[in-house]
């Protein structure tokens, strides 16, 4: 299992990216204030390269497959501070899916393990509404891996493949991609 160590950098960074996200909240709350929204997004994003360092966070902005997101994502940082907000937060909103897109299977994951919401998030009609409804087999390869032994894992690639994905798995991490 991966371990993510929790230095002081990463803290401070945790911590700014979550008053990031409070600004912008307050922000939306009192009629698209630019000054607390401008303030959450800079808050946001400094929190983001402290948390996940500087190098990490220009190579996730600047991949090509992110290159729709993170326009529309500067562009409504821009409107925002120029004192369009609406616009801005419309533009930044779309940017934020598009770039993280690939992080909500994880999130429900993530929610489901909670103590006491992980059983809202279970019920059927929650999952129903998902974004991925292929969720179940993504969960069921990932308990997969991590059932099997450290020496299977690492000695060669296999490939599973589902009705419509193909999983493949090499020595360092597990793809997801649409089967042709």
């Amino acid at each position: 299992m991966v371990s993510f160590e929790m230095n002081d950098q990463k803290k401070i960074g945790l911590g700014l990216t979550g008053f990031g996200v409070f600004f912008s909240i307050l922000g939306i709350i009192f009629f698209f204030d630019k000054g607390l929204l401008a303030m959450g997004n800079i808050l946001f994003l400094s929190g983001l390269m402290l948390t996940i360092g500087l190098k990490s966070t220009m190579q996730f902005f600047a991949k090509p497959k992110n290159y729709k997101g993170t326009i529309s994502f500067g562009v409504g940082f821009f409107m925002v501070l120029i004192g369009w907000p609406v616009f801005g937060m419309i533009l930044e909103l779309y940017g934020f899916f598009v770039l993280f897109s690939g992080f909500w299977p994880t999130l429900s994951i993530f929610l489901q393990r909670i103590p006491v919401l992980g059983w809202i998030f279970q019920q059927p009609f929650v999952r129903s509404v998902s974004i991925y409804p292929n969720l179940d087999r993504l969960r069921t390869l990932n308990s997969l891996i991590y059932c099997m032994p450290t020496s299977f894992l690492f000695s060669s690639s296999i490939a599973i493949e589902a009705n419509e994905f193909q999983f493949s798995i090499d020595s360092s991490s597990v793809y997801a991609a649409e089967s042709m």
